[in-house]
């Protein structure tokens, strides 16, 4: 009987965005191919160290145990297959034993393979690869490598923050701010409070985790927050909405514009989702953070979100 990954949440990662492989990138774009590669040969037995996304995988990682596999986490890269043996040798010296399945295209497009993954998450440090991936209908984010990383607070706890609008949310909303101003869109909300938004591209994601936040696994929990710019009382149609999803979250941050860097800061994600640049980068600067290139937002200036 074939090998099945249905009923995991399945999470496809590049090599970039799970470890440090800046130097070498850099090399790659200001030199050529073939130096690359035999930079990677050279440090085949030398360790990556942990990226943007390590600190989140490795707590989701620890959801499975010896009866049950969870989560499943594949590497999803353009890299060459040598380069693929590194960041395999990379994920052993660091204990994520269960990552053993990859698949390497050197050069070549890869989020095509997010349909036989059945992924629920993808992330790459490549932003036409995570576009590309939205548009598929898969939760992707553009993993901004330069972010902060997550702090060892809370090892036995993964948390996660995730705008609203574009995000967990479509970006109907949205596009009345952009369209009309502040004072449409909160009139344009209170008058649709009882109606729910339809679903954003993370929906998915975050219904996956609170699945997973109903099993009980000894010394692992999940702590999700909403944080958006927001307010009374607009607020309410969100809160509707993930009542109508019958979906929680453990903390809801309404932050009226207030920049959510030192929001974030506080509350210590191992990953934060938005899908405006200003938003990230503010972000990256407290806490791992990837950019999520839908909506409105995508495609003009940043006002709202």
């Amino acid at each position: 009987m074939p090998v099945s990954l249905q009923d995991q949440l399945v999470v496809a990662i590049s090599s970039r965005a799970l470890f440090d492989f800046e130097e070498e990138n850099r090399l790659f774009e200001n030199t050529d191919p073939a130096s690359y590669l035999r930079l990677q040969r050279e440090r085949l037995d030398v360790p990556a160290a942990p990226g943007v996304a390590f600190s989140l995988v490795k707590k989701l990682l620890a959801f499975n145990t010896e009866e049950q596999q969870r989560v499943e986490v594949v590497l999803l890269s353009r890299n060459d297959p040598v380069s693929g043996m590194r960041a395999f040798r990379s994920a052993k010296a660091h204990g994520l034993h269960s990552i053993q399945r990859g698949v390497f295209t050197q050069g070549r497009d890869p989020f095509g393979y997010l349909r036989p993954l059945g992924a629920q998450l993808f992330l790459s440090a490549n932003a036409d690869d995570v576009t590309q991936a939205l548009q598929l209908g898969y939760p992707a984010a553009h993993v901004f490598t330069d972010s902060m990383r997550a702090s060892g607070s809370h090892p036995q706890e993964v948390r996660i923050a995730f705008d609203g609008d574009a995000v967990l949310f479509s970006d109907e909303s949205e596009r009345v701010f952009q369209a009309e101003g502040l004072a449409a869109f909160q009139k344009h909300e209170q008058e649709k409070a009882a109606q729910p938004l339809p679903e954003g591209p993370f929906k998915p994601l975050l219904a996956a985790l609170h699945s997973l936040q109903q099993i009980e696994v000894p010394g692992m929990r999940i702590r999700t927050a909403l944080v958006t710019a927001r307010s009374a009382p607009a607020h309410e149609r969100a809160l509707n909405t993930l009542m109508d999803w019958k979906i929680d979250v453990d903390e809801a941050m309404f932050l009226g514009g207030l920049a959510k860097g030192e929001f974030l800061r506080e509350f210590e994600p191992d990953f934060f989702f938005d899908d405006q640049t200003s938003h990230v980068r503010n972000a990256a600067s407290h806490v791992p953070s990837g950019h999520v290139r839908s909506g409105i937002a995508h495609h003009k200036p940043p006002i709202h979100s």
